[in-house]
């Protein structure tokens, strides 16, 4: 029979830290911790297997789990000498969610499981209020995640006491008013349910590992596995573990810390404490905690302690840690620990701080910072001598910059970024609930909560700025306003943040663009110093080829010089262009826009100073440039001589049912080269004059769309004739490619023939995404969520490259090439060169180097060092 229980606590665990994959992070730690002699409560993990056996058997647990739990519940009562549904010494667990990798708040819990009426004798007896206490927490907590009785219904009622007794704090409720609050949360379970609150603790703990398994699929559970790239068949464990109160007594409490600061990444204890609390009092942000600091004057011995376990783990993981703790009467209990979730400002920090303090290796602070992380770094921040108006300052709990419209629900974020617009998002607190809203705003502003409430953990996971803890701010959600001392701020206001500090703004705020320097500077020189794949950039500009060079760029991949038709009147040429009726017209409206197109590439070529060049020659369908709105049409019949009329009829003839699949690339110029024939002349010009003033220009030119060598073939002879007419003019000789993009099935699979005529491939993922795949890319937005939600894909196809079928045409067309041409310089300029699972697949089949828009550069490189670090060539 399979083990599905794992038992922890004691010094004696079954499990360890590398068992995260079958114990989940929360359980392979728990055994770790009570291995190396941390004081952890005792308890037991139900395998990620089970989970997947539940989902697949109908929502039944498998055969031998039930006599598992209880051997395992056995062994935690001979551990604590204390007994499951006992009413003299009854044992009480918590029951937690744990997958393999940390989801804050996404998934359930469940507290004080055990308690009935029989077992809240024996608490009664150690303090009366405190056990009341906990058995109206524990009715409220098994009834919203356990049977779904409505949240605020609870509230409702405890507030409804609280204004009764004439009191303020739920701390401020007597033994027997609490006592009354316990029979009339039962009433409002019965109501809801139909059912009396169970008694039996067995029934209680099967509810509540189911509810905790059912969590796996909730819609915030997957909206967040789908934002953080986890595969929805992981599965959650679940963590069983004996209670410890916080909220026992006086000299009880519990608190939320990190080894280091998870904003900024400097080396000091960061975190917070509440006394006389339950751990989710803390996260919850419902009462704003104490700093961590403060412990060292309450409980001196206790802070003392927590030092020294928070030092010793991070010796042991050799990384920043996340812990929760409970003091219990005195005593000292660590819940959890993880590796902390942290900005990329911190991540970046801490891995560069370790590497000096010997705790790890360069390739190992390589490994450590998420590329996708460095997005955040490479944005811009609020200026520092902005001077804008402070509404209020809270805390700063996640770094960067927030500029946009105030709204105040999670819906209404995502409703207004669908449609284009930058939200802030104002809450009073958030919940998991609001989890596709904080992904969509721009950043986060909470009344309430301190540095580790949701809102500040999910926030510094997901990169996004955010203010938490701000007092001032007055929510009214009826009115859709927040009022900060008499300024009232509307939905649709603009406001900033700066995540940095903690300000708030009325209005926008002025930003500054990011630099490569310090720590980044550093982590960057080592993913230099060990990545075996070149990065270049995607421009077409020579201000996106100098932000590139600046974050780092080897060149640039992909210019498409179609972009550059629409600068100023030069559209009118190429309108003519296309408009003309002969090939003596078409040459004579191409010399026009020459002396452009040379400009363009000089100044291109002048910004990226010898680095390579590649240039696409004009790709998409003509229809494309021309005139499509009457007043359009008549200016074009204006100037070339011609009847609005004949104009429309040329551009209705050029209309095309499927114009991704029809003229477009190297079929234009098969049927017109005098195109590609004026582009490489103006690359050439530009080449020449720049070389002559002593520049080392090797200009490369592709030649886009080719599905047949014999295109390729064609093509390529009427543009080499161009490049070389062009250097015998200015009496000069220097090295060229002529390459092609290998963005069709049929080249992928003829690869071999067409690297013969070519000097380079470069694979053009999106279009061979798009016709291997069958999907247009133009219109596969408006059903490709429901494939990933339907879990028929497990990501978005032109984001990630498809491995197992585009990625098999590419490794064909990689080997192909190279079996003809073993020379052949190999690179992708797809929009998923900057996808760091596309640019690990890309090391892995060899290829010279990958090609991104700027702002991915950073990220493409420190993908490439990790894949290099984890699978050497």
């Amino acid at each position: 029979m399979s083990k599905f229980v794992y038992f922890f606590g004691d010094g004696h665990s079954e499990g360890k830290a590398d068992m995260r994959n079958l114990l989940g992070g929360k359980g392979a730690n728990l055994a770790e911790m009570s291995n190396i002699g941390i004081p952890v409560p005792p308890g037991f993990t139900i395998t990620t297997d089970v989970c997947t056996i539940y989902y697949a058997n109908e929502k039944k647990w498998p055969e031998g789990l039930k006599e598992q739990v209880k051997e395992a519940v056995a062994k935690v009562e001979a551990t604590t000498g204390k007994k499951f549904g006992d009413p003299e010494n009854p044992l009480l667990f918590s029951v937690r969610s744990g997958a393999r990798v940390s989801m804050p708040g996404m998934m359930d819990t469940v507290l004080n499981l055990g308690l009935t009426d029989t077992t809240i004798k024996g608490l009664e007896k150690q303090n009366a209020r405190f056990a009341y206490d906990s058995y109206r927490r524990f009715i409220q907590m098994y009834g919203d995640v356990v049977r779904g009785v409505d949240h605020d219904l609870f509230e409702e009622a405890i507030e409804k006491a609280k204004n009764e007794a004439g009191v303020n704090n739920d701390s401020e409720l007597t033994p027997e008013q609490l006592n009354v609050l316990v029979a009339e949360y039962k009433a409002i379970y019965k109501k809801a349910t139909g059912e009396d609150f169970p008694q039996d603790p067995w029934t209680q703990l099967e509810g509540a590992v189911n509810a905790v398994f059912n969590s796996w699929d909730t819609d915030r559970a997957i909206k967040y596995r789908q934002l953080n790239n986890i595969p929805g068949n992981w599965g959650t464990a679940v963590n069983v573990q004996t209670m410890v109160y916080g909220n026992l007594n006086d000299s009880s409490g519990t608190g939320v810390a990190f080894t280091r600061n998870p904003a900024t990444g400097e080396n000091v204890f960061y975190g917070e404490y509440l006394m006389k609390a339950q751990g989710e009092d803390v996260v919850a942000g419902i009462r704003t905690p104490h700093e961590i600091a403060d412990l060292k004057e309450e409980m001196p011995v206790i802070y003392a302690e927590l030092e020294a376990i928070y030092h010793k783990l991070e010796q042991h993981y050799k990384d920043m840690q996340d812990i929760e703790f409970t003091i219990e009467d005195n005593k000292l209990y660590m819940l959890q620990t993880r590796n902390g979730k942290r900005t990329a400002a911190a991540a970046v920090r801490i891995a560069v701080e370790m590497v000096d303090e010997g705790l790890i290796d360069e390739k190992t602070a390589v490994l450590r910072v998420g590329p996708e992380q460095l997005d955040q770094l490479l944005h811009p921040m609020i200026d520092p001598n902005f001077k804008g108006d402070v509404l209020t300052k809270g805390l700063p709990a996640s770094p960067g910059a927030a500029v946009g419209r105030v709204v105040f629900t999670a819906q209404e974020a995502e409703e207004w970024n669908n449609k284009g617009e930058k939200v802030v998002l104002v809450r009073v607190e958030t919940s998991p609930e609001d989890i596709g809203g904080m992904a969509s705003a721009q950043g986060i502003l909470t009344a309430r909560g301190g540095m580790t409430s949701h809102a500040a953990v999910v926030a510094r996971g997901m990169g996004k700025c955010c203010v938490s803890g701000a007092g001032d701010v007055k929510v009214d959600f009826a009115k859709r306003t927040f009022n900060v001392g008499g300024t009232e701020v509307k939905e649709g206001d603009w406001i900033s943040l700066n995540g940095t500090t903690g300000e708030v703004f009325k209005g926008q705020a002025d930003l500054i663009e990011p630099q490569v320097a310090g720590d980044f500077a550093t982590l960057m020189g080592w993913a230099d110093k060990y990545r075996q794949v070149g990065v270049r950039t995607n421009a077409d500009t020579p201000e996106d080829a100098l932000r590139a060079r600046e974050f780092g760029a080897e060149g640039i991949g992909l210019c498409r010089t179609e972009h550059m038709f629409f600068k100023g009147d030069r559209i009118i040429s190429i309108r003519k262009m296309i408009l003309s009726n002969t090939e003596a017209e078409r040459r004579s409206a191409l010399d026009e826009l020459l002396p452009y197109q040379k400009d363009d590439f000089t100044e291109l070529f002048k910004a990226m100073k010898g680095l390579p060049v590649t240039i696409r020659l004009l790709d998409p369908p003509l229809h494309e440039f021309v005139p499509h709105t009457d007043q359009e049409q008549a200016q074009m019949a204006k100037k070339m001589g011609r009847t609005k009329e004949e104009v429309k009829a040329k551009v209705d003839s050029l209309e095309e049912f499927n114009p991704m699949l029809g003229h477009r690339g190297c079929r234009l110029a098969v049927t017109y080269p005098e195109i590609y024939e004026m582009q490489a002349r103006a690359i050439m010009e530009a080449a020449c004059e720049l070389n002559k003033e002593g520049y080392d220009i090797v200009p490369e030119i592709m030649i886009p769309l080719v599905g047949d060598v014999k295109e390729l073939s064609y093509v390529k002879d009427r543009v080499e004739k161009v490049v070389k007419d062009t250097l015998s003019d200015y009496g000069v000789s220097f090295g060229y490619q002529i390459g092609t993009m290998i963005e069709i099935p049929r080249a992928c699979l003829t690869a071999n023939e067409i690297a013969k005529e070519a000097d380079f491939f470069s694979f053009g993922t999106n279009d061979l995404t798009q016709m291997t795949y069958g999907f247009s890319r133009d219109d596969a937005g408006s059903f490709i969520k429901d494939y990933i939600d339907k879990k028929i894909l497990t990501s978005d196809v032109f984001a990630t490259l498809d491995q197992t079928g585009v990625g098999a045409l590419v490794e064909v067309a990689v080997e192909k090439g190279k079996s003809t041409n073993p020379g052949i310089k190999l690179g992708i300029c797809g929009e998923h060169g900057g996808d760091p699972a596309t640019v690990e697949f890309c090391h892995k089949v060899g290829l010279t180097y990958v090609s991104c828009s700027p702002f991915r550069v950073p990220i493409a490189k420190l993908a490439a060092a990790q894949a290099a670090v984890k699978n050497p060539r």
